[in-house]
């Protein structure tokens, strides 16, 4: 009898030990790193002084070092062009495996690992192929109050459900440029899903932009945020409204479309180093052109910089009473298609 309870003390012992080591795994467990910390350049033989140089200058990747242009490394202080030479290189080395060509089965494997954000609409998912997809730029335009904003309050919500229930169990960053983020409507929003809205709000940086230079100056803070913390979402309500406002006329019209280039070349470097999803929205302008008969007599702002940056164009119109029409306006894999959804107190939801 006392061997009997002696071996039955023993097994509920193991049993507790293996429970322990089960929830120490559950914390440890971290999502991989999509990118290559700078300080690793101190291994190629970088000096510490000047990566504190490069951080000053908010560069915090290798890649990022890497998918720069010698010319901007060249305009950092106290950087010469010699070392900018050395240091470029150097990042070159350090990801010589995606710096250089792979087989198109490789990239087909590596992109069946890319997470879709569900939006809470099942229509709209299915015109998405699955929802906002990671490490590409979406872009959603349309007229005022045809739903862009209240896409974007719920992303912040779906980003950090499970990869299993359409999330990216990431946190949320959200660059406002028009003043139209309500943390409100974000909580509730996440009643629907039964979440803690104060947890839900914690993971949701916010930032208010009030001109197209703070704007830029916000990305690289995001850059720096994205270090330290899990990012899967960057939002961006509205892309051009500040350019649209600062650089006015025929006159600026070069200069807007070449810092907005500059701004969005920034955008894709972080959905190719941290492999987030970015979501712009645009406004639109009236189109006076002949071929308006023929087709809407509205087009997104921004022209053919933001056509080329964006990966899938969405375009939003109202229907009727609370019901929204979303259209793939542009994609690379995408069938040029439309569906409905609602509204709702609960967010974006089917009809």
């Amino acid at each position: 009898m006392a061997s009997y309870e002696s071996e039955q003390k023993h097994e509920d012992q193991e049993h507790e030990n293996e429970d322990q080591e089960e929830e120490v795994d559950g914390e440890e467990e971290e999502p991989d790193k999509t990118y290559m910390d700078i300080s690793e350049l101190e291994t190629m033989k970088i000096s510490s002084t000047d990566i504190k140089k490069l951080k000053d200058a908010n560069f915090f990747t290798v890649e990022s070092i890497a998918y720069t242009p010698k010319k901007q490394l060249g305009e950092i202080k106290g950087i010469s062009d010699n070392k900018v030479e050395k240091i470029q290189e150097a990042a070159y080395k350090l990801l010589s495996q995606n710096m250089t060509f792979c087989t198109a089965s490789d990239y087909y494997q590596k992109r069946e690992g890319i997470i879709k954000i569900t939006t809470g609409s099942t229509k709209l998912d299915d015109l998405l192929g699955g929802g906002i997809e990671t490490g590409s730029i979406t872009e959603i335009f349309g007229e005022f109050r045809t739903g862009k904003t209240q896409i974007c309050h719920m992303l912040c919500v779906t980003c950090q459900f499970p990869v299993s229930s359409g999330g990216a169990e990431g946190c949320a960053l959200y660059i406002d440029t028009e003043g139209t983020f309500r943390p409100k409507r974000v909580a509730q929003m996440a009643e629907r899903f039964g979440m803690d809205s104060n947890d839900l709000l914690d993971n949701i940086s916010f930032a208010r932009a009030y001109s197209s230079d703070h704007q830029m100056k916000l990305l690289q803070e995001a850059a720096s945020m994205m270090t330290t913390s899990h990012y899967s979402l960057v939002i961006v309500d509205s892309a051009t409204a500040l350019f649209r406002s600062e650089y006015v006329g025929r006159a600026e019209l070069a200069e807007r479309q070449q810092v907005l280039g500059k701004f969005l070349r920034q955008l894709l470097q972080l959905c190719d180093i941290f492999g987030v999803a970015v979501v712009i929205t645009n406004q639109v302008v009236s189109d006076p052109s002949g071929m308006a008969m023929f087709g809407p007599s509205t087009k997104p702002i921004g022209g053919n910089i933001i056509a080329h940056a964006s990966t899938t164009r969405i375009s939003l119109r109202k229907g009727s009473k609370s019901t929204r029409i979303a259209k793939i306006f542009d994609s690379p894999n995408l069938p040029e298609d439309e569906c409905q959804f609602t509204i709702s107190n609960e967010g974006i939801v089917d009809e």
